[in-house]
């Protein structure tokens, strides 16, 4: 029988429209690494499964093992960019994807890791209780996500809330929109190395 293959997806493509800063919210330093590399280096080494970004009109560099797929339609919406990650988990065979957000640099490998292992058709990251990211979605669920709008597999979780575990976490999924959250972000970071 063969192995299961869950596909990780981090989800880049929006504009950051609430952001002003000079660059793309995404490109911003945290640290020493930017906002989407520390997402994605947690998604990498998470080891869950090959990694995905979906980008939009903006490049990022990316290291070599993440595949980057393009959302020619990222102003549409998140619905948008969750849907051209499905359409690669249905090519390699995925049996399920497991998806996370650029803006979210907080969420860590083990939370990546505790969501994949579900066995439950939808599992969502719980931090102190609330939901968040990251999300696992089982591919006999993935044509009861959203095809429009700005929603991901919420819209399914609130549809079929037997579906559902929920998956305590440790981290944050605190996301960075605004610069005073960026600022808020080195916060963080500068407490955790000092």
């Amino acid at each position: 029988m063969p192995t299961a293959l869950t596909l990780v997806a981090v989800l880049a493509a929006g504009a950051g429209s609430r952001f002003y800063g000079p660059k793309h919210k995404l490109q911003s330093l945290v640290g020493d690494a930017t906002v989407l590399d520390r997402a994605v280096a947690s998604a990498v080494s998470s080891r869950v499964g090959p990694v995905v970004v979906v980008t939009g009109t903006t490049a990022f560099a990316l290291p070599p093992e993440v595949t980057v797929l393009t959302n020619p339609h990222w102003d549409q919406g998140l619905a948008s960019s969750l849907q051209v990650a499905l359409a690669h988990a249905r090519t390699i065979g995925a049996s399920s994807l497991v998806v996370g957000l650029g803006d979210q640099p907080f969420i860590t490998a083990d939370a990546w890791a505790a969501v994949a292992r579900s066995v439950a058709p939808i599992a969502v990251a719980t931090y102190d209780g609330v939901r968040a990211n990251p999300v696992k979605i089982d591919a006999a669920c993935f044509d009861a996500l959203p095809t429009e709008g700005d929603e991901g597999a919420r819209a399914a979780m609130r549809r079929h809330p037997d579906w559902v575990e929920e998956v305590p976490c440790t981290g944050t999924a605190f996301d960075v929109d605004t610069e005073q959250d960026l600022a808020y972000a080195r916060g963080i970071t500068d407490e955790r190395t000092t």
